[in-house]
């Protein structure tokens, strides 16, 4: 039984086996499969003609996906560890909305966040430093938080000012801009280079100012990605899926016999 385990983890967890590979390509097409049958059922001419074999293959699949979840929870050593970890989270919430959805029907179309799991395709590839990298970037957005925030809070304020001096300008022949609000709306759209159109000044000076707006638009967006950059680390690309069993984090070299984030000796497959 202890073997039996063991071999299941490595199944379901890792992708450097063949049983694993074939057991994430599997889960990934009846995912696929399961997210676009609940993206059809939306579309009322396709749902009348066939809502009843949707209803039917999308709760076959809702079991076996509680019985893959299931499966995760018995093999894996740290089990409160997975139920809280992101992926954990992820495939309870793809099961979890069709049970709530036989009370609350309309909660049945959370289910393709399912799609999310499609994350695992990093996994089974063998492109675990894609999913590195995007933890770099996770990173490096939360060493940047408060920059951005201060950002963000003058940004919000720039458009306050903005859209107040446009309702000064234009407000007496300009019916567009009825309101400071209004306005707002307008320097909002205009600074972040949107441009729906919807309302656009009529004088000579408030095409003057919208100009300058729009070019400084360009210089605004340019400041996220700088604070972020600068924030950016060099890691080294972690090379297989190995899971450690006690942090549940992957990418472990193949001869290391410790995991790198919590030191926990590593079982090999």
């Amino acid at each position: 039984m202890k073997q039996f385990r063991k071999w299941l983890y490595h199944t379901i967890f890792e992708a450097e086996t063949i049983e694993g590979k074939l057991f994430d390509i599997s889960l990934l097409s009846l995912i696929l499969l399961s997210s676009a049958l609940v993206m059809l059922e939306s579309i009322r001419s396709i749902y009348t003609l066939h809502g009843r074999t949707f209803y039917t293959v999308e709760w076959i699949l809702t079991i076996l996906f509680t019985i893959e979840y299931a499966l995760r929870l018995y093999c894996v050593p740290n089990r409160k560890k997975f139920v809280v970890s992101f992926y954990g989270i992820i495939d309870f919430l793809s099961v979890f909305p069709f049970y709530l959805a036989l009370l609350i029907p309309d909660l049945h179309f959370l289910g393709v966040i399912r799609v999310l799991r499609l994350l695992r395709i990093f996994r089974i590839f063998n492109l675990i430093h894609f999913l590195e990298e995007g933890n770099v970037l996770m990173e490096s957005l939360w060493k940047s938080r408060r920059k951005i925030t201060l950002f963000l809070f003058f940004v919000l304020l720039l458009t306050v000012i903005l859209g107040s001096v446009m309702y000064v300008i234009e407000n007496e022949q300009n019916e567009a801009f009825s309101s400071i609000p209004q306005s707002i709306y307008w320097a909002i759209v205009t600074l972040t280079t949107v441009g729906y159109g919807d309302i656009a000044p009529i004088t000579t000076l408030g095409k003057m100012v919208a100009s300058l707006i729009m070019i400084f638009g360009y210089a605004i967006i340019a400041v996220p990605t700088g604070i972020v950059t600068a924030n950016v680390i060099n890691v080294s690309r972690l090379e297989t899926t190995r899971t450690c069993p006690n942090c549940l984090r992957q990418g472990h070299d193949s001869d290391a016999v410790f995991c790198k984030y919590c030191a926990n000796e590593l079982k090999h497959s």
